[in-house]
């Protein structure tokens, strides 16, 4: 029930193809004629960093992207690290600028007391997005990116990231989104990454993806099988769906 929920929030005028992001399962597919062509696994936000719920559709990718720290890591994570380690933005190659994106020598800065900033770290394979991210309109500044932390993968319990999704094998998949949209094939894709520049590259045709929270697998046979509830979701769902009758 609480599953079948879930589903009805998102499974609307389904589209014939699709990324699915499987949150509870640490997994991603594509699906093309509503089979699934390509699959991998994924890591996801912490439970107190939770990877939220909704649907949109990926118009964008980024090769060799830089990384804007965002406003919660950076005021939880990075700056008390700043505080007694000034060094670690050298060791991560992040650089400092201002709100108009003027760069300052971090020297310069009472880090106790600091002024707005920004901190962007330079692309690399050492970055946190890797080679690539896979952008889509959302309220949540969530993304699929490649990750250096790829022995993670590894794990059984893949909620390691802080919301959005580490993917594993990423560039196959954006080999697969860019099928459409000339001249971006993987000869082409692998210039680009060994350039070492930044590129935004536009989808000719937007594809749509699905980021759901499901705890529940049912097979094609009819087959039922239960996964973790990582976020700890079901029962107030659970208890709200009683509420109701």
């Amino acid at each position: 029930r609480v599953n079948l929920e879930r589903a009805r929030w998102l499974l609307h005028e389904v589209p014939g193809r699709f990324v699915l992001v499987d949150i509870a399962g640490f997994k991603i597919s594509y699906f093309d004629g509503q089979e699934r062509r390509w699959s991998s696994r994924v890591q996801v936000g912490k439970p107190y960093r939770s990877t939220p719920v909704f649907r949109s559709a990926i118009n964008r990718i980024t090769l060799n992207p830089t990384w804007t720290v965002p406003p919660t890591i950076l005021t939880e994570d990075v700056l008390p690290t700043l505080r007694n380690d000034l060094d670690y933005l050298r060791r991560n190659d992040i650089r400092v600028f201002d709100r108009d994106w003027n760069e300052i020598d971090p020297r310069s800065i009472d880090w106790h007391r600091p002024p707005p900033l920004r901190l962007r770290q330079n692309a690399g394979p050492s970055s946190a997005l890797g080679r690539a991210a896979i952008r889509f309109p959302n309220h949540f500044a969530i993304y699929l990116h490649d990750t250096p932390h790829q022995k993670l993968f590894d794990r059984s319990q893949r909620a390691f990231s802080s919301g959005c999704i580490r993917v594993e094998r990423v560039m196959e998949l954006v080999e697969i989104l860019l099928a459409d949209t000339p001249p971006w094939n993987a000869e082409q894709i692998r210039r680009q990454l060994e350039s070492g520049e930044t590129r935004n590259v536009t989808l000719a045709t937007p594809v749509p993806v699905f980021i759901a929270y499901w705890t529940v697998d049912a097979s094609a046979t009819g087959e039922i099988g239960f996964k973790p509830d990582i976020y700890q979701r079901d029962a107030d769902l659970l208890a709200r769906l009683d509420a109701r009758r």
